[in-house]
């Protein structure tokens, strides 16, 4: 999973990146500090694979990953190439969600691109420049798919409907992910690859003074606009939990009871992730490795088994599933067969959150 990090100039993006991947990439309080993206890899915590690794004495302990890319700042006009418009547009395409990071606090040290603290202002400049981008994409595929038609390509028929469907919501300056599409339509508009389908947390970035706090009257404004579009929001303070990370292991759970932080900012993006994405992990212990698969809900068992490696998906045979705590809970793999516990799925059973599976399959 790849989540592009993004936000207008100085509203705390490259801050919240090194935070959360403690990757140490540039950040200073000027625009276009990012340029090349930053890249960073975190490892999802997950508190199963350590009991599992205990049970088994495993060697080696797998978590999930997120890839996340810290994206050069937006300004207007990015979509015709204004700032680093173009080498920002064409990075976001390559990511599966976007988290779109928004000031919500007061600094006037902060040289911003804008005047003020404004997050409805600063989401309707980024939300715009990505829709005029899949404008022209979606007029260029419309005028390549209406040739197709008047030679009688018939084919086209369903494309250029779903992008003159897409075409009309872009033109009111909605995103196109406000659409529901069909089981057809939806291989036609994966295919477009636009930025404004792309599912998007709104993470609100507040200051040291309002931690702990109610949400301040910026939070609130993000939490409306992300609940008027079907997307997530969290708030964290950036520039706090880029302090947090570092400090010593032994000394970040400290200060952050002292605080009153329950979850780390990094806690909430990666459940937020999930959530919008619709994952979940499923398990495969043993002595030699303990792993957490990520897979979307609703995934059937050949398609998991295709994530450790596509000769399980074709040879697939049977998966042998048993539940993580029924798993502790017996003691193990042939304590939970004793117990009944272990149940062999086929070919149409849809994986759970925590199973920890076992797949039979022929070469």
């Amino acid at each position: 999973m790849k989540i592009g990090v993004v936000g207008l100039p100085n509203v705390g993006k490259s801050t919240l990146f090194n935070a959360i991947t403690q990757a140490g990439a540039e950040s200073a309080n000027y625009p276009f500090c990012t340029i090349e993206p930053n890249v960073g890899m975190v490892s999802v915590k997950d508190e199963r694979l350590e009991r599992l690794g205990e049970l088994y004495h495993t060697e080696k302990i797998t978590p999930a990953v997120i890839e996340f890319v810290d994206i050069a700042g937006l300004v207007a006009g990015a979509s015709k190439g204004e700032g680093l418009g173009n080498k920002f547009l064409s990075h976001i395409r390559e990511c599966d969600a976007i988290a779109e990071v928004v000031r919500c606090f007061e600094n006037e040290k902060i040289i911003s691109v804008n005047e003020g603290v404004d997050p409805r202002r600063d989401i309707e400049i980024i939300n715009l420049e990505l829709v005029l981008a899949d404008l022209e994409s979606v007029n260029k595929r419309l005028e390549k798919g209406s040739k197709l038609l008047r030679v009688g390509e018939k084919s086209a028929q369903l494309e250029v409907e779903v992008l003159e469907k897409i075409k009309k919501v872009l033109e009111e300056g909605k995103p196109a992910r406000v659409l529901s599409f069909s089981k057809e339509e939806e291989p036609i508009v994966k295919n477009l690859f636009l930025l404004t389908t792309k599912p998007i947390i709104y993470v609100a970035n507040i200051g040291e003074e309002d931690i702990g706090k109610p949400d301040n009257k910026y939070v609130k404004v993000v939490r409306e606009i992300a609940e008027e579009e079907g997307a997530e929001c969290i708030s964290m303070c950036a520039k706090l939990e880029e302090e947090i990370v570092s400090l010593p292991e032994e000394e970040r759970e400290l200060f952050k009871t002292e605080l009153g932080i329950t979850e780390s900012g990094l806690e909430k993006l990666v459940g937020a992730s999930y959530s919008l994405l619709g994952l979940m992990s499923f398990l495969t212990a043993g002595e030699k490795e303990v792993r957490a698969w990520t897979i979307k809900k609703g995934t059937k068992a050949p398609q998991a088994a295709g994530k450790i490696h596509t000769d399980f998906e074709k040879g697939f045979i049977k998966a042998e599933v048993v539940n993580y705590q029924d798993l502790l809970d017996c003691g193990g793999f042939n304590g939970a067969k004793e117990k009944g516990k272990v149940r062999l799925e086929g070919k149409d059973y849809i994986v759970q959150d925590g199973d920890v599976m076992l797949f039979r399959f022929s070469n």
